[in-house]
């Protein structure tokens, strides 16, 4: 061991100031584990787009209003019975009647229908379906709108007209629906987070069979606080999602776990060859301390792709992803070598299983790969090009109202608008403002623009100089041919002789996919570039770390095109949920997948590859050192990713789409990534490259400051290790 590397270093000076360590990290958590609820209680539900045309027009409508914006609006729908219309007797009386009701109960609401503008583009075609736009304010709390629709439909509860019943849907009201109560909700991630930590403790049990098992969820319970503690004064400047508080929970408790689980196992290996406890510490952290180092590495810089992007939103959940990644590495680093070299032995009992020796069944599972090491590259590749075939099918917005709930009145009144050819896209209208101009003569016009079922200017929407037109889609809104509607309608608005600017929550939506996205293509390349410099420097290698890349983006491609085929297509959601096929996924998704995947992932490639690399400089072998790397890294990787896709499965429990289709593309993610990528598809390249995987010229070698592997001549494939 050399006293020149960082990590022996450190190492060393934790190891000599041992109560200092431990008091820091008490100190910590005392002030963590306090922080919690304060740092929660910051975190934000507002979705923000500066410099963006929606984002602009819907705060101002806000401020100006006191409603709408980025609010989608409630719907109160009425069919009337056979033989009547809206133009029957007493109908508009009775309409106006209910919907009265629901302005009183919702004082602070914009309502406009056929009873109050008389306006056609509110009635179905045949004269019996009819609808009302309900716009009330953001109320910044857990589920917005899911407050304002049980008032509105406890207000029309019992109102009829004609006989009919009025019933009340709308996406905020189709999401309060299929989430269910609040109460389950403001308990769901502590229920969340108590599965997951029982079913990890369960595994790390089957690992370790002894006491050791506690001492990766005891780092995790140090490390999920401290990231709140962090994460507290950042709230408290900027917008911090809501969703943060699941990824930290749910993501710290796996990411910590696995990163302590890497140490704690090259300990047991390093103790058992009876060298000395701290010894054995100070080899332990050497090896797996330096790969958790550069696993956290990656973690962040994946986790770019989130910071760098200009949607304040996403760049808190980056934020907080690297605070976990960094927390985690932390304690691992520190807090877990002290425990290790106190009272790591005393806990580690019963000692029955000799860590010192590579697994028979990883080792022997090496072997058949890499005797048949085309074979299974071709298999595993194939299965992955399927996957990520299936993700260039995606389409991008929010899910359909018919996958928010499938039962209820909500839903109830939404089949009603779609059964009766009025189609879902009073659900997400667009918001004119017209600043200067004629609103009646605006709402004619962007009533021509195709794609437009219809657009209504009533005429107590007006606030000072200002006036609001409602723009109703042909087609939902957040669908892909309501963005090109909207497209349209933004067109036409810049063409007309008046100031007018189109937001609302819909257009909010489409400005988010085009800030996230615009960029991306870039944002990619940068990170892996920066991932494969780090990971050349970690392996001294450029083979491998450019094959390490390769796979990473083929895994998440694989993660996207699970996420398509069960969510958009339906294959299984339904079945598993009772959601239906959503149709498409949400905007920011896939590139809150991409940074979390890509980086946790690169995780199994570090553990992995490093072991294969030591092998590899103590024997020369390519082959063999990716039986060793597999045999002594195979459970340790499956292990891991039981433990975060367990995380993910109890997030996918979550109330609410959006979050289980992210819970379920991760844990898919991790799932395909340590079975197909790192069980078969990496140790069968890696044979199949031979000596290829170890080459650095010297140049290379001279600006990544490491050793050089010059390449002397390719020999044939190697003999597979018996």
């Amino acid at each position: 061991m050399t006293e020149r590397d960082p990590m022996t270093r450190m190492t060393r000076w934790v190891l000599a100031h041992k109560r200092l360590v431990a008091g820091f990290w008490l100190v910590v958590a005392i002030a963590a584990f306090a922080a919690i609820r304060p740092a929660v209680g910051a975190l934000s539900e507002e979705i923000t787009v500066p410099g963006r045309e929606a984002f602009e027009v819907n705060r101002e409508i806000a401020e100006a209003y006191g409603n709408g914006g980025d609010v989608a609006p409630l719907v109160p729908v009425v069919t009337l019975p056979e033989g009547t219309t809206v133009d029957s007797p007493g109908v508009v009386e009775e309409l106006d009647a209910a919907l009265t009701r629901v302005q009183a109960a919702l004082p602070d609401a914009d309502v406009a229908s056929y009873a109050s503008t008389r306006d056609r583009d509110f009635v179905s075609d045949d004269g019996r379906t009819t609808f009302a736009l309900v716009f009330t304010p953001f109320t910044g709390v857990i589920d917005p709108g899911r407050a304002e629709a049980r008032l509105a439909r406890e207000a029309v509860a019992g109102s009829t007209v004609a006989g009919s019943p009025v019933e009340v849907t709308g996406l905020d009201a189709l999401r309060a629906e299929s989430a269910g109560s609040g109460e389950s909700q403001s308990i769901s991630v502590l229920v969340e987070v108590l599965v997951a930590a029982v079913g990890a403790l369960v595994i790390l049990a089957v690992v370790f069979a002894s006491f050791m098992a506690v001492v990766p969820l005891l780092m995790a319970l140090i490390a999920i606080p401290t990231t709140f503690l962090l994460v507290w004064p950042l709230a408290e400047v900027m917008d911090v999602s809501i969703a943060v508080e699941f990824l930290i929970a749910l993501i710290g408790l796996g990411i910590a776990i696995d990163y302590a689980l890497l140490v704690v196992m090259r300990w047991r290996e390093e103790h058992r060859r009876e060298i000395g406890n701290e010894a054995a510490v100070m080899n332990a952290m050497r090896h797996a301390g330096s790969a958790v180092v550069f696993s956290g590495t990656t973690v962040a810089i994946a986790l770019l792709a989130l910071v760098a992007l200009p949607v304040p939103v996403l760049r808190s959940i980056g934020i907080a992803g690297l605070f976990i990644a960094l927390v985690s590495v932390a304690v691992a680093t520190t807090l877990l070598p002290v425990v290790l070299a106190t009272v790591g032995p005393r806990l580690d009992w019963p000692r029955g299983r000799g860590e010192d020796r590579a697994s028979r069944a990883w080792t022997a599972w090496a072997r058949i790969v890499v005797r048949r090491r085309w074979v299974a590259a071709a298999t595993s590749a194939a299965v992955l090009a399927v996957l990520a075939v299936a993700a260039f099918s995606i389409q991008l917005g929010n899910p359909r109202a018919e996958s928010l709930a499938q039962a209820g009145t909500a839903r109830a009144a939404f089949e009603r608008l779609e059964g009766s050819g009025i189609g879902s896209g009073p659900l997400a209208p667009f918001d004119a403002l017209v600043r200067a101009g004629d609103p009646d003569l605006v709402a004619e016009a962007l009533a021509g623009v195709e794609g437009v079922r219809g657009a209504v200017a009533p005429s107590d929407w007006r606030r000072g100089t200002t006036a609001l037109v409602a723009v109703i889609p042909a087609d939902d809104g957040n669908s892909p041919s309501g963005r090109a509607t909207l497209d349209r309608v933004r067109d036409r608005a810049h063409e007309l002789p008046a100031e007018v600017a189109v937001g609302g929550q819909a257009a909010q939506g489409s400005d988010f996919l085009d800030a996230v996205y615009g960029n991306f293509p870039l944002m990619l390349v940068l990170i892996s570039g920066l991932t494969f410099v780090l990971l050349a420097r970690a392996f001294r290698a450029l083979v491998l770390p450019l094959q390490a890349v390769v796979l990473n983006l083929l895994s998440v491609a694989a993660a996207w095109g699970v996420m398509v085929l069960v969510w958009q297509n339906g294959l299984g959601s339904e079945t598993i949920w009772g959601i239906e096929a959503t149709g498409s996924i949400n905007v920011e998704m896939p590139i809150v997948v991409f940074a979390f995947l890509f980086g946790v992932s690169m995780d199994y490639q570090v553990f992995i590859i490093s072991r294969m690399r030591e092998a590899y400089d103590r024997t020369g072998s390519t082959d063999t050192a990716v039986v060793e790397g597999i045999g002594r890294t195979g459970r340790l990787v499956t292990s891991a990713a039981l433990i975060l896709g367990l995380a993910f499965v109890a997030l996918s429990a979550s109330p609410g789409t959006e979050i289980k289709m992210f819970a379920t593309a991760l844990a898919a993610g991790i799932l395909i990534d340590a079975t197909l990528v790192r069980g078969l598809l990496v140790p069968a390249v890696v044979s199949l490259l031979g000596r290829w995987n170890w080459w650095l010229p010297h140049w290379p070698a001279r600006v990544l400051r490491v050793g050089a592997s010059p390449l002397r001549g390719v020999p044939a494939a190697e003999t597979p290790p018996r």
